[in-house]
């Protein structure tokens, strides 16, 4: 698929949402407003936000109540989740909430569901979920779909009847669950990229078209950072990158240091092993040196779509960093 600005897929936003370190979180979330507006005029397709519970550095924890505000303050881009991790919730709730937003934003909205639960047991505890919970993924789509079809054991207001995009965020079986139900998949690039590709070309063989004749959709999400050299966008990725290694090795994701901070840090080997493995997955360069990245990305595994997402310390920074990328891409800004 070629976007409407010559690249090779269209190019959409993450945003999770991260604290900054002395931040109160409703600042992020502020922030998250903001930049969903910023994102809209440099010609981006959707701005997604994401779902966390109870950890101190992600301000992301209701998806749909975030939505709804970025919604209100833009007035073009899709808005959606990516994702409501639907084991945390009843069917029939999610259902209500996207149609009260779909109701609101008439054809703006997407649904990105995921199966991942509570991090800890005593945020599954303050869920009512177990860990097992996410077994139930598939099921929980077919009773959560039904509602807007009318096929549910209920009929959900103001969802039934409406149609809400639905997409898949593979984590674990997420691939094959997304093809079983027809729906567009969802999958981040790994960093052996013979894996990403494996499970694309898994899902497309096994994709069940709708009722409605729908065929495979894939968005590939990529961690990617731009600036006037490789070496000051490598730098960008740096905090979040120490914010993940500490994640993997204390348990609890850090707020957002500025990246001289981390640099200056004396790692723990564990501590240095998890930040260069976060680094990675990360994609970073120049304008042209990561379109061409992308592009190359988009050709070898046939993604109709780039689901970008960046979190650095300076939110100027990252602004700076889409808006060098929507122009080397040749999206219409407005």
């Amino acid at each position: 698929m070629i976007s409407p600005a010559g690249f090779p897929a269209h190019l959409s936003v993450l945003d999770r949402s991260l604290a900054r370190e002395g931040e109160h979180p409703g600042q992020a979330l502020r922030e998250t407003v903001r930049f969903a507006r910023e994102v809209e005029q440099l010609g981006y397709r959707r701005f997604w936000v994401s779902e966390h519970h109870a950890v101190p550095g992600i301000a992301g924890s209701a998806p749909t109540v975030l939505a709804a505000a970025v919604a209100s303050a833009t007035s073009r881009i899709r808005v959606g989740t990516g994702g409501v991790m639907l084991p945390n919730h009843q069917p029939l709730v999610v259902a209500e909430q996207f149609g009260v937003l779909e109701s609101l934003f008439p054809d703006r909205i997407d649904m990105g569901l995921g199966r991942s639960v509570g991090f800890t047991d005593g945020v599954r505890k303050a869920l009512r979920v177990d860990k097992d919970a996410a077994e139930d993924f598939s099921e929980q789509i077919t009773e959560l779909l039904g509602y807007f079809t009318g096929t549910g054991p209920v009929r959900a207001r103001p969802a039934d009847g409406l149609r809400v995009p639905a997409f898949v965020l593979a984590v674990g079986a997420g691939a094959g669950i997304a093809a079983e139900h027809g729906l567009p998949l969802v999958i981040g690039a790994s960093r052996d990229e013979r894996r990403t590709r494996e499970a694309v070309d898994g899902y497309r063989e096994a994709f069940v078209p709708g009722s409605d004749g729908t065929k495979p959709y894939v968005v590939l999400a990529v961690n990617a950072a731009v600036a006037a050299t490789s070496e000051a966008a490598e730098l960008l990725q740096i905090p979040e990158a120490w914010s993940t290694a500490v994640s993997r090795t204390r348990g609890s994701f850090a707020p957002l240091v500025p990246s001289g901070d981390v640099l200056a840090r004396d790692m723990t080997a564990k501590e240095r092993a998890a930040f260069e493995d976060a680094r990675g997955t990360q994609l970073h360069g120049t304008a042209g040196e990561v379109t061409a990245a992308l592009a190359g990305l988009v050709e070898r595994t046939g993604a109709d779509e780039v689901l970008l997402t960046l979190n650095t310390h300076d939110p100027a920074d990252r602004l700076d960093s889409y808006r060098r990328l929507a122009r080397a891409a040749g999206l219409a800004a407005t």
